[in-house]
């Protein structure tokens, strides 16, 4: 009889314990999903608002010139590289009865090979009216140039020159494009680096070149492309005013219409600009106007659909409607849709050339001349082997300059460039922090912590980190002493446990230390690699990463657990393993309560991890936890040696031991002491 009672409480214990994991589940998948709607709804947010506060020409001339060099930052491109010598050189020639093909190759950068095809009209002594034709993603070993020579043969055969450049990741000479969107490449976050920063410096220097050849006419340089080409087709036609007319092709998207139609994973990286400054697509067309700008699109397009490209057009026709007032609207703008896909159909074909012929050569209607044959790949290739000092394979490591580590000799030096570190923190890699913080509408959980409830007063909630995040904590209070007791925030990561309630390597402090036990967002419900791939691309979009939002989560769970809870602890600490322990500095720069960070096994890098938007171009870890002097930061593995460098920065301050090692975290939080 005893037997069978123990045995029936065993499993009514069982069951609490199997009912309490499936509510678990079921609430994180709840906050997940909501953190899923928030990024689309902050992406639409990001979408409404783009150009909304241009109301006249003289706005709009008084904002151009910050948006532009904002782009150019969020493309990688500001400060511009040095225009090094092209050394270009024409490899070969191919001569038809119309026209002839130069192979060209030149050096965008020292090493940076570009490869491309120029055609050239045979009886024109007066420079040309010419194109500047950017090719899609099209994979063949000699470059993509082949598979849209018939565009540059129709012009060519048509009066005008053109210079067909091969995209970087299917050049003769490739490099990545597809370092996030594939292969986890997160760094490129942290550099700002976009493979779209280097398309858009190759067709700048392309038009560098253009502007030397004799057949050319410098006033009257057009540029079109499909795809990928349509992409850096907007953006080389915002930053550089050299281009006359410009004619993308499924390409226009607004960031709110992506993260609605959840399209990251059909997209290439060299789609996107990071946004740091929290525009949109938009100002790229702004960026354009007065200038001719034609927009194609397709219908059926499941990579750039209609409602995105509709409301790229509306706004941008507002200021180019701007320009032509008070003579009526302007002309200059233009949209073709039909009810195709992701395709350059003859319809966009013969809208792209009439737009050209229009406004590079003034004329409404001419008879067109057919062109008739293409060329191999074989005989278009430009290179008859790789060049040994080519850096296509590693530019996207190398084309976004970083920060510089400086070695300060004094506090007040040193002081200086905190406060500056700081602002730039606050302008380039948290930008986007909410300047109203949202409710926290603290929703109580009916688990009583179980076995954990000997040991402290325990209580899990969730509350609103932002609208629609809505995050989780476990809070442990010492029962004697709960409102003054030293306060521990632990950050999980995710997968740092498997047991909804893992207080293990906690148990030491429970009764000394409040214990706030958070997981961030995205730290509790289970996505594969391919998920999370896509929700880093689209957090990329509304200017932030998934490191930098859980940053705002500690803070939000400091701020909760000191308001909400009314506790006033003398110490507040944060602990976080790997990656968490960095965003926990983080989190200590932005709020001076926190006085101690624990480490644990901490990378060196952001080469490595965690990803922060543009961080790389600002500082790195080193630098960061320098900041945080002279507060402690204790570590309970061996420092990476780059924390040399903070070491020198504790010693200004003549804190030197503040930078320790401890060999577990009750010795990091001397828990003796409470």
């Amino acid at each position: 009889m005893k037997t069978a009672r123990i045995r029936q409480l065993a499993l009514l214990v069982m069951g609490l314990f199997l009912c309490t994991l499936v509510l678990a589940q079921e609430n994180a998948a709840s906050r997940h999903q909501s953190f899923l709607n928030y990024l689309k709804e902050t992406a639409a947010g990001i979408s409404s608002h783009s150009l909304t506060r241009i109301q006249s020409l003289e706005a709009w001339e008084e904002q151009r010139l910050v948006l532009r060099r904002q782009l150019l930052y969020m493309l990688g491109l500001d400060p511009l590289p040095k225009r090094t010598p092209l050394n270009a050189q024409v490899t070969g020639k191919i001569n038809r009865p119309a026209y002839h093909i130069e192979k060209i190759v030149f050096q965008s950068l020292p090493g940076l090979y570009v490869t491309g095809s120029f055609y050239v009209p045979n009886r024109s002594s007066d420079p040309l009216p010419t194109i500047l034709y950017l090719c899609g993603h099209s994979p063949h070993p000699l470059g993509a140039k082949s598979d849209y020579q018939d565009r540059a043969i129709w012009f060519a055969s048509n009066g005008y020159a053109c210079l067909v450049l091969d995209t970087l990741e299917f050049g003769e000479v490739p490099g990545l494009h597809h370092g996030i969107h594939d292969l986890n490449m997160w760094h490129w976050l942290s550099l700002g680096y976009t493979p779209a920063g280097t398309e858009v410096w190759n067709a700048i220097r392309a038009l560098d070149y253009l502007e030397t050849r004799p057949e050319v006419d410098r006033r009257k340089i057009g540029m079109t492309g499909i795809s990928g080409g349509g992409a850096i087709t907007w953006y080389t036609a915002a930053v550089d005013e050299r281009v006359t007319a410009a004619a993308p092709v499924c390409s226009t998207y607004t960031f709110g219409s992506q993260a609605a139609h959840w399209v990251a994973a059909g997209q290439c990286d060299c789609i996107y600009f990071h946004n740091t400054y929290l525009e949109d697509f938009p100002i790229v067309g702004a960026l354009i106007a007065p200038r001719p700008l034609i927009m194609l699109s397709g219908r059926k397009d499941p990579d750039f659909p209609p409602d995105g490209y509709h409301e790229v057009f509306r706004n941008v026709k507002r200021v180019y409607d701007l320009y032509a007032k008070p003579h009526g609207d302007s002309d200059r703008v233009k949209e073709v849709d039909a009810d195709v896909g992701h395709s350059d159909v003859p319809l966009f074909l013969k809208e792209a050339r009439q737009w050209m012929r229009r406004w590079l050569k003034n004329e409404s209607a001419s008879p067109e001349v057919e062109p008739a044959g293409k060329e191999t790949p074989e005989d278009l290739a430009c290179l008859s082997k790789l060049p040994p000092d080519a850096v296509n394979y590693e530019i996207h490591n190398l084309f976004i300059p970083v920060a510089t580590l400086n070695n300060w000799t004094s506090v007040a030096a040193w002081n200086n460039r905190r406060q500056e570190l700081l602002q730039e923190l606050k302008e380039k890699v948290f930008r986007w922090f909410p300047r109203t913080k949202t409710p926290f509408e603290t929703k109580v959980s009916r688990n009583q912590g179980g076995w954990a409830a000997r040991y402290a007063d325990y209580k899990e909630v969730e509350f609103s980190s932002e609208p629609g995040v809505r995050v989780r904590a476990q809070v442990l209070r010492p029962k004697s002493r709960s409102n003054d007791a030293p306060l521990l925030v632990y950050v999980k990561r995710a997968g740092d446990s498997i047991y909804f309630l893992d207080l293990d390597e906690l148990l030491p402090l429970l009764g000394r230390y409040t214990v706030l036990i958070l997981n961030p967002r995205l730290t509790e419900h289970p996505v594969s690699a391919f998920e999370y791939a896509e929700i880093e691309r689209t957090a990329s979009w509304i200017g932030r990463t998934i490191a930098s939002m859980q940053v705002w989560d500690v803070l939000r769970a400091i701020e909760w657990v000191t308001s909400e809870e009314k506790i006033s602890p003398p110490l507040i600490s944060i602990y976080g393993k790997g990656e968490m322990g960095i965003l926990a500095l983080y989190a200590g720069l932005f709020d001076e309560r926190v006085k101690q960070v624990i480490l644990n096994d901490p990378p060196a890098s952001h080469w490595q991890k965690p990803a922060l938007l543009n961080i790389l171009r600002v500082s790195d870890i080193p630098e960061v936890a320098g900041a945080f002097a002279p507060r402690r930061i204790v570590c309970l593995t061996n420092l990476p040696g780059s924390f040399d460098y903070t070491r020198k920065i504790y010693g200004l301050y003549g804190r030197p031991a503040n930078l320790a090692r401890a060999r577990s975290l009750p010795e990091a939080l001397e828990v003796w002491k409470y």
